[in-house]
């Protein structure tokens, strides 16, 4: 009797892929419909998780998939509101015209800040990421036009817009950053610098070794971040209407984007919308009790680092193996059956595995 080779297939959705990207064009359709049918304070608030997710997303890329742990990314929020302030109020630019043109000038400012930031590795990256996001604040702390180290109001650039028009079409922009950060991420991890990328995190010596071009695939993200992030500093205070220095390159937009992370599950794409989640329930909740809301944040993140350190969606992973968003190539194997005397034989059942 004869036996029948085992035969394969590659596949990436999953039903969970499938629910989801279902799930997320209701979630989406129903956000952009929101200024018909939400209150103004409920707009804002879905505004604000949209941009922060967009963070946290974007903080993901670099930290959880390519290993680039910055804690400077506030540098390129603030590059975005201040560039924001000089377009919309010196250069009379429409303000929501000149989001885009932010994150562009983010990108910009990004490509010499690579070329410093990264001759250093491991915590010193990091600690230098911070330092030129310092020199940031101090640049533009001392440029009177800019209003210096008291800030700017950009009230007066919004005039030619009433009060539904600015919030309906700042919500479509967070809509579009948030949704958008998610796409970014996930099209990217599944195509060949995804692979690349992820390579590098768990060894750029190997990478290198098998031809991977570690410094442009790391130059290629961190440039992807700062424009993601420039952007969003755009918009943020597109919403404040008031902008200062130390409010735009404040640290603790990066600490709630390492939250939101590390809570929620790094190195998924599913972790940040989760971290989001949380890290939102518990400002409210906490936020009649001073400075014990931030106490609790901080222990928190402690907790999961210690007893989670894949994140709770990282629990969820390993005990279901749900994935809304799978990003890895998955074999399908069908096993080798005895094969009739004279006939053919069939497969009885498939057997999967995940590569």
């Amino acid at each position: 009797m004869s036996v029948n080779a085992p035969s394969g297939r590659i596949v990436r959705a999953t039903r969970a892929s499938r629910f989801g990207g279902l799930a997320a064009i209701v979630i989406v359709a129903a956000l952009a419909a929101m200024p018909w049918w939400g209150e103004r304070s409920a707009m804002r608030t879905v505004t604000e998780f949209l941009y922060i997710l967009a963070l946290a997303q974007l903080w993901n890329l670099m930290a959880g998939f390519g290993g680039l742990v910055s804690i400077g990314q506030q540098g390129f929020l603030g590059i975005g509101g201040y560039v924001l302030v000089l377009l919309a109020l010196k250069l009379g630019v429409d303000p929501f015209l000149a989001v885009p043109l932010c994150g562009v000038a983010a990108a910009l400012v990004a490509c010499p800040t690579a070329a410093v930031v990264f001759r250093l590795r491991g915590a010193y990256f990091a600690v230098g990421t911070w330092v030129v996001s310092e020199v940031f604040r101090l640049t533009f702390a001392n440029i009177i036009w800019l209003g210096a180290g008291t800030g700017t109001s950009l009230t007066s650039a919004m005039t030619g817009h009433g009060a539904w028009k600015r919030e309906a079409i700042t919500l479509w922009m967070a809509v579009a950053m948030g949704a958008g950060s998610i796409a970014l991420v996930y099209l990217l991890l599944r195509s060949r610098m995804g692979l690349a990328l992820t390579a590098i995190r768990d060894s750029e010596v190997a990478s290198r070794s098998l031809g991977v071009g570690v410094p442009r695939i790391k130059f290629i993200v961190y440039v992807l971040s700062a424009f993601g992030c420039g952007m969003v500093g755009a918009l943020v205070y597109v919403t404040k209407l008031r902008i200062s220095p130390d409010a735009a390159f404040d640290i603790n937009w990066t600490a709630v984007m390492i939250f939101a992370v590390v809570i929620g599950g790094i190195g998924t794409i599913e972790g940040p919308i989760i971290g989001c989640l949380i890290y939102f329930l518990l400002r409210d909740a906490l936020a009649d009790y001073g400075a014990w809301y931030l106490i609790a944040l901080g222990a928190l993140a402690v907790i999961a680092m210690v007893k989670a350190p894949r994140g709770i969606w990282g629990l969820v992973q390993a005990r279901y193996d749900l994935r809304f968003f799978p990003v890895q190539r998955r074999i399908v194997v069908a096993p080798a059956v005895p094969l009739p005397r004279g006939g053919r034989g069939r497969p009885t059942a498939d057997s999967e595995i995940r590569r």
